[in-house]
């Protein structure tokens, strides 16, 4: 009998176990599957770093609008550094380096690719969390960038063109219309924070803010609730 007992509940055990190894390689099958992403795979970026050969003061003096740009390649630490100094995470929960109304964070970051070192041309998408990016396009659309942003030069020029949008919903469902002020404040910070990163790395840059919405919208792949707030072409200076 007792024989019996111990026998059905080893049976039980190995059964119970057969079914947790399952449901741990549908688990991991499936986080695979949101990585691939249909194609749309993840890249880690480079940790990056909390201390530069240049001031804070020295970038500030030093910040100007750059709209022209050698044809040499970014590497992909620079474009790293290029995009925590955006909207990177400072500590394990609520923190970024842009300040964000109610820690809201409607802002969301593009990378159109042109020229970087490891990295192939096409558009990404910049995920905080985890400090990645998410693949979108495998395709050059950098001259199409260039067309929507009204021909202007610097687009195509940049080695890596970062796109800002924003979902105002995160921040108008608590602030009302206000928040919509609170978004264009963050954008600005954000902006800046990406200026003087590019200082730091001897890099320019330049906030382009006239361009075709819709065009945008539709060049970047980006969902209906997200709306494209400026450009921000990157590349070495002459």
């Amino acid at each position: 009998m007792v024989y019996q007992i111990v026998k059905k509940a080893f049976v039980t055990f190995i059964s119970l176990g057969i079914i947790l190894l399952i449901i741990i390689g549908w688990t991991l099958m499936a986080q695979e599957s949101n990585h691939k992403n249909n194609g749309r795979n993840v890249i880690k970026l480079s940790e990056p770093r909390y201390d530069g050969n240049v001031s804070i003061e020295r970038a500030l003096k030093k910040r100007r609008s750059i709209r022209e740009y050698s044809d040499k390649p970014l590497t992909l630490t620079e474009v790293s550094q290029l995009l925590w100094a955006a909207q990177g995470k400072t500590r394990s929960t609520f923190g970024r380096t842009a300040p964000s109304a109610g820690a809201l964070y409607p802002l969301e970051v593009y990378l159109v690719v042109g020229n970087v070192t490891d990295l192939s041309k096409g558009i990404y998408k910049y995920q905080p969390e985890n400090h990645e990016l998410l693949r979108i396009a495998d395709v050059d659309k950098q001259g199409d960038l260039c067309s929507a942003a009204l021909g202007q030069g610097c687009v195509r020029g940049g080695a890596v063109v970062i796109v800002f949008a924003a979902v105002y919903e995160r921040t108008t469902q608590k602030y009302g219309q206000r928040g919509i002020r609170y978004v264009h404040v963050e954008i600005g910070h954000a902006a800046q924070n990406v200026y003087l990163q590019a200082v730091s790395l001897n890099l320019g840059t330049v906030v382009v803010g006239a361009f075709n919405d819709n065009k945008v919208h539709k060049i970047m792949d980006m969902p209906e609730e997200e709306q494209p707030l400026c450009i921000m072409p990157v590349g070495m200076i002459k």
